[in-house]
């Protein structure tokens, strides 16, 4: 396939896809190395400097790899699904097990990792949160913040991505929840919330793990 003789995006885009037709097409193994710019330049009908341009983005995408003085390889034979579009298409319940899963070890890594600042930082959420009386927005968007700190105190921005991926669609299903349940006791939901800050101030990793896990587990059981 040659691409078209168009704008220096569009063609660095075009020359993108139709390298992706090709290694969707099995042109290239899993783990092959591609052929070389002077090769696929034209193959493709355009310069080096474009290939390199349609490399970067399909290396972006998680398709190809750039290896130092080695190459260029194919590591996957699809772009992976974007992360939101997943997470949007997901059932609730399967959202809030990864959460567990995430929280939970995050709330045990900010046991032992958070910093003094943190700890306040944590503190006036949790107070920002059992302030938070006028809304179910805003009460859902204080108990978001509470949570994103705890995560924050973990030191692990892979954690941060994924939590920060999951709020909208979380977001949605607890306003959702707490509309339908006006009777909702907010002051027993905010004593784990207590405790869990209690066991991070303490250092107490398992405790605090321990928490963040039956807390969550309980919302799922709610919500799920």
């Amino acid at each position: 396939m040659t691409v078209r003789q168009v704008g220096r995006e569009s063609l660095a885009d075009l020359a993108a896809a139709a390298l992706l037709e090709r290694i969707r097409g099995r042109e290239w193994a899993l783990g092959e190395k591609l052929p070389g710019e002077t090769t696929l330049g034209p193959q493709l009908g355009v310069g080096r400097s474009t290939v390199r341009e349609a490399i970067r983005r399909l290396a972006g995408r998680g398709v190809v790899e750039a290896r130092q003085g080695a190459g260029v390889y194919v590591i996957a034979l699809d772009p992976p699904e974007e992360w939101d579009a997943v997470v949007r298409r997901a059932t609730i319940a399967s959202v809030l097990e990864t959460r567990i899963a995430i929280e939970s070890e995050a709330a045990g890594l900010a046991a032992g990792r958070r910093t003094p600042a943190e700890l306040r930082t944590l503190r006036r959420a949790l107070a920002a949160r059992d302030r938070s009386d006028t809304t179910v927005e805003d009460y859902v968007d204080t108990d978001t913040a509470f949570h994103r700190a705890v995560v924050v105190a973990a030191h692990n921005e892979i954690m941060i991505d994924m939590f920060d991926g999951f709020v909208p669609r979380v977001r949605r299903s607890m306003i959702e929840l707490l509309r339908l349940r006006p009777a909702f006791d907010r002051a027993a939901d905010h004593r784990p919330h207590v405790d869990l800050v209690t066991a991070i101030a303490d250092r107490d990793a398992a405790a605090a793990s321990d928490l963040s896990r039956a807390h969550l587990t309980s919302l799922k059981e709610h919500l799920g």
